[in-house]
């Protein structure tokens, strides 16, 4: 399970009480979930107007801080392209595997001092992941781009003789050239037309050249064939081979031009393979910031509602992280509402999934417990 319920409930006498009291609820006779203690360090609670107004900001930021966590770890995916069961051992944070940070959080005290206020810690992340946001969306475009421009190019040199290029297909031997008289066309041929097409190519308009005709190239459908005649037959040739079904290419042998579209070809393939290695690397790294930035606002939120809507002053409250057993999670919820019902009687086991009519939960679970949900499955593909 990769899905965690990040709660916290008053302490007792103790907060040590509070951990004991939901261990025995939900591990020592039934195994319901794994749980873990969530250390949130003593932060400098402020005012109760600035707790409010934090309140309704840390819910924005923490819906903003995971979309770009999501985009970071969905990129990874669209990078790796062929590797994509490479994906989740490139997404870590702090160097490991996301269900391992979060059971065992530390709050990061260099980059988010406590000493500051709350709504200080809240704008260094704000302006941290914003510059995340902002870098990736550069970095993506200029990557999208070679790769778009590199996939039109290999386009182009596949697919049906009718439609690719034909560059990397013929030689310079293949056409009579610098001729005021002569030109050679190049024709797709049906491969069940074969047989037609050698009967008939010398009669399809005056001044073909007999025997003329050679193929160059076949694919599972059709066959690419040159022929060479006058030039002034050249719009009854193609004319005739069209009612027989023939189709001739538009192609001007050009050497310099194909040239040119193999060295852009190279050129364009040589960048993105520079730029693969930089881009992986820092799409880890910062997959990683993003990632601990939001599992520090969900502490943050835990603590504001903690004192704000809930248990009030002095800080007195044990934050708990559960990891529910898939088969038992509907059971942990009564048994988490058995043991905090007494809170706030108010609130019912009414989950946010469950559609009843005239009841807006605005997206948020409520019970009597301060709740949040942190999922570390944050791919849309199955890896």
């Amino acid at each position: 399970m990769t899905e965690f319920w990040l709660i916290s409930a008053p302490g007792e006498k103790t907060c040590q009480q509070t951990w004991e009291k939901l261990m025995v609820a939900t591990t020592r006779t039934n195994n319901l979930s794994t749980n873990h203690k969530f250390n949130i360090p003593d932060l400098k609670v402020g005012t109760l107007d600035v707790l409010v107004g934090l309140s309704d900001e840390l819910a924005k930021l923490d819906t903003f801080v995971e979309s770009v966590v999501k985009k970071v770890a969905q990129y990874m995916g669209d990078v790796l392209e062929d590797n994509k069961d490479k994906v989740q051992e490139n997404l870590l944070a702090n160097g490991v595997d996301l269900v391992t940070y979060v059971s065992r959080f530390q709050w990061d005290m260099a980059k988010y001092p406590i000493k500051q206020s709350l709504k200080n810690i809240s704008e260094i992340v704000s302006k941290q992941v914003t510059q995340i946001d902002n870098d990736l969306k550069a970095r993506a475009s200029a990557y999208n781009n070679l790769k778009g421009n590199l996939q039109n190019l290999e386009r182009k040199n596949a697919g049906s003789l009718l439609t690719r290029s034909l560059a990397d297909i013929v030689k310079k031997d293949d056409f009579v050239l610098d001729s005021e008289y002569l030109v050679t066309m190049l024709v797709v041929v049906p491969k069940t037309n074969y047989l037609d097409w050698q009967k008939t190519y010398e009669t399809l308009a005056e001044m073909v050249v007999p025997r003329s005709t050679k193929q160059l190239f076949e694919d599972n459908d059709s066959g690419l064939f040159s022929v060479t005649l006058f030039r002034k037959a050249v719009d009854d040739f193609r004319h005739k081979a069209r009612e027989n079904k023939f189709t001739v290419r538009d192609f001007q042998y050009n050497e310099e031009e194909m040239k040119a579209d193999k060295e852009e070809m190279t050129r364009l393939s040589t960048d993105k393979k520079k730029q693969f290695g930089p881009l992986v690397r820092w799409l880890k790294v910062n997959f990683s910031e993003a990632f601990i930035a939001w599992i520090h606002i969900k502490a943050l939120r835990v603590f504001v509602e903690s004192v704000l809507s809930r248990y009030g002053l002095p800080v007195n409250f044990q934050a708990m992280l559960l990891q529910p057993n898939k088969k038992n999670m509907k059971k942990l919820r009564e048994v988490l509402y058995d043991l905090y019902k007494h809170l706030d009687s108010s609130a019912a086991v009414i989950d946010a999934s469950m559609d009843i009519p005239g009841l807006n939960l605005s997206q948020q679970e409520y019970y009597p417990y301060v709740y949040y949900k942190i999922d570390c499955n944050l791919l849309d593909f199955k890896v």
